[in-house]
C-alpha cells in the first residue's frame, strides 16, 4: 500500500555510498516529488488535485520537512521496541511534539464529512479551509499520517535493518526482514565477508 505520508517518509534514502539522500534538498526533486504524488494527493482531498499549481520554495520545503520528521518519528514510535531507520536515530521528535506537528498539518484541511454515495461505499472527504495548494498538499500529507497510523497497516510497519538502509517498510510476509531483495542480498553477502575475514584473523 503507498500513502502520502509513506512516500514523504521514503524521500530519505541511501545514497549509494554510504550517506543519506534527501530527495527534497533542491527544487528540482521538490517539484518531481510533488507531480508524482498528485494522485495520492488528490485520493485523500477526494477531488483533483493540481500539482502545477502548488509553488515550489523554501516554505513548501520547510513544511514538508517538518511533517516528514513528524511522520517518521512517529513510524519510529509505531516500531518500537525494534530500533528506528538509522536515519532518525539522533533526530526523533517527542511523540506528542510529532503529534502536534502532523495534526497542525492535517488541520489544513477543516473538518471531516462521511460521504455515503448509493452506488458506492463510505468515505471521508474534507470542507477545505483553504484554497492555497501548499496548503492542501501539506493538509493532504498529515491527514494521510493520521490514517495511516490509525490504520490496521500500522502493525506491519518496520525499519529496514540493513546497514545501508533507511527505509520504512510494510511487512507483507511474517518472515519478511527487509525492505527488499536487494537489501536482503546485501546483508548475506555483508555477513558472509564479516564470518570470512573474522575467520581468518583468528
Amino acid at each position: 500500500m503507498t500513502t502520502l505520508a509513506f512516500e514523504l517518509a521514503a524521500t530519505i534514502r541511501h545514497d549509494g555510498q554510504g550517506g543519506v539522500a534527501d530527495l527534497l534538498a533542491t527544487d528540482r526533486g521538490l517539484a518531481e516529488w510533488v507531480d508524482n504524488i498528485a494522485p495520492l494527493a488528490s485520493g485523500v482531498l477526494g477531488r483533483p488535485f493540481d500539482s502545477s499549481a502548488v509553488t515550489v520554495d523554501d516554505d513548501l520545503r520547510q513544511a514538508l520537512l517538518a511533517v516528514r520528521r513528524a511522520v517518521r518519528s512517529l513510524f519510529a514510535r509505531a516500531v518500537s521496541p525494534a530500533p528506528p531507520s538509522r536515519a532518525d536515530a539522533d533526530r526523533l521528535l517527542e511523540p506528542d511534539a510529532a503529534l502536534a506537528v502532523l495534526n497542525k498539518a492535517a488541520d489544513k484541511l477543516g473538518t471531516a464529512h462521511l460521504d455515503w454515495p448509493e452506488d458506492g461505499g463510505p468515505a471521508t472527504t474534507w470542507s477545505v479551509r483553504s484554497s492555497d495548494p501548499t496548503a492542501l498538499l501539506v493538509g493532504a500529507v498529515g491527514r494521510s499520517g493520521i490514517d495511516f497510523l490509525i490504520s490496521p497497516d500500522r502493525a506491519r510497519l518496520r525499519a529496514c535493518p540493513a546497514a545501508r538502509c533507511v527505509k520504512y517498510f510494510l511487512q507483507d510476509d511474517p518472515r519478511q526482514t527487509w525492505c527488499s531483495p536487494s537489501c536482503g542480498n546485501r546483508e548475506r553477502v555483508n555477513r558472509h565477508y564479516q564470518r570470512k575475514h573474522s575467520t581468518a584473523a583468528h
